[in-house]
């Protein structure tokens, strides 16, 4: 019985999940908008955007397509002064602009990131235990499997938001214009209209998490086993995540290459119409 009521209290709720989910995107979002920011204040000195273009730049949680000054419709990085460097530009934005524009762009990153993010780690707790039942506890096969199907669902379900943030970021509407604009697409061209550039996405994402999760669980018995630890320490699950997410990225690099082609290429050819 004692057993029973400990391996319960270890197993958490899909409230739970969802809420840490929801949590880490906050913690992360946060943290590395400044840096983003900062980036992209770099390249546009180094690499002037042209007017009328848009560019795309990752987070670390999601993608942003961000829009050059065209007409009255203006990017919300500035090019303020002459950086140096990281530091330099770090120290002249907070001077200049204030420290609160080092978090410039981050409401989009949290209306994305936060149903992203519950939606992907929340199914993949879920899956994971499900496909452990089924196919065995040390199967190789359960992160990869859950990995790519949770990846699939998240994509599928926030794709349409993704369209709608780009065009909220484009120009300001309210939600009523925002509304007759959706529809109108709709009324087009069909509702999977709205799903424009799921492909591009699903191709660089899910072979991305399949191979995330393959290593990291993998990783994490390999350093669990090295340490004689019975469950993984911080310093473990860090490291794994660390490892595990730059050998995926770097292997997938050629999609998220094309990815970031598609992106522009539908956002000039749909946007700029409007």
């Amino acid at each position: 019985m004692a057993e029973m009521s400990d391996s319960n209290l270890d197993k958490t709720t899909i409230i739970q999940q969802a809420i840490a989910s929801c949590c880490g995107a906050i913690i992360t979002s946060l943290f590395v908008t400044p840096l983003d920011v900062i980036k992209t204040r770099l390249q546009a000195q180094s690499n002037p955007f042209p007017k009328g273009k848009c560019f795309v730049y990752s987070n670390g949680l999601m993608d942003h397509i961000c829009v050059c000054e065209n007409g009255d419709s203006k990017a919300w990085y500035k090019k303020t002064g002459h950086f140096k460097g990281t530091l330099d530009a770090f120290v002249k934005i907070i001077q200049v602009e204030g420290i609160k524009s080092l978090w410039s762009g981050l409401p989009p990153t949290l209306i994305m990131a936060l149903p992203t993010t519950v939606i992907y780690f929340t199914c993949y707790d879920q899956l994971s235990e499900a496909l452990k039942s089924r196919l065995g506890k040390d199967d190789e096969c359960v992160p990869v499997l859950a990995g790519s199907l949770s990846r699939f669902g998240s994509v599928t379900v926030v794709s349409p938001l993704e369209l709608i943030r780009t065009r909220m970021q484009y120009r300001k509407l309210s939600y009523r214009q925002l509304y007759t604009c959706i529809s109108s697409k709709v009324a087009t061209d069909g509702w999977f209209s709205l799903w424009k550039g799921w492909s591009s996405t699903v191709l660089r994402d899910v072979p991305f998490s399949a191979m995330y999760w393959y290593n990291y669980e993998r990783f994490k018995k390999m350093m669990c086993k090295e340490v004689g630890a019975h469950e993984p320490t911080f310093f473990i699950a860090f490291t794994s995540g660390a490892a595990s997410g730059s050998i995926a990225a770097v292997i997938t690099l050629p999609f998220d290459v094309v990815k970031t082609h598609r992106q522009t290429e539908l956002w000039e050819s749909e946007t700029l119409k409007s």
